[in-house]
């Protein structure tokens, strides 16, 4: 997905959630409280890869 966005000049900020119990922290946050992850939950996956378009404006699940 990161190499597709930049192939097509894509402007996008990269977050790796394991790189510390800060970023997981905030993702889990972000998870457990946005409505598009809801479905995501209720199936049991975590909800990785998405790309999150306008700080929650629309997210898509890879």
């Amino acid at each position: 997905m990161k190499e597709f966005l930049s192939q097509n000049n894509v402007e996008f900020s990269y977050v790796e959630i394991t790189e510390s119990m800060r970023t997981l922290k905030a993702f889990l946050h972000y998870r457990d409280n946005h409505p598009a992850f809801v479905e995501v939950k209720e199936a049991g996956r975590v909800g990785l890869p998405c790309i999150v378009i306008n700080e929650g404006e629309k997210i898509l699940f890879g």
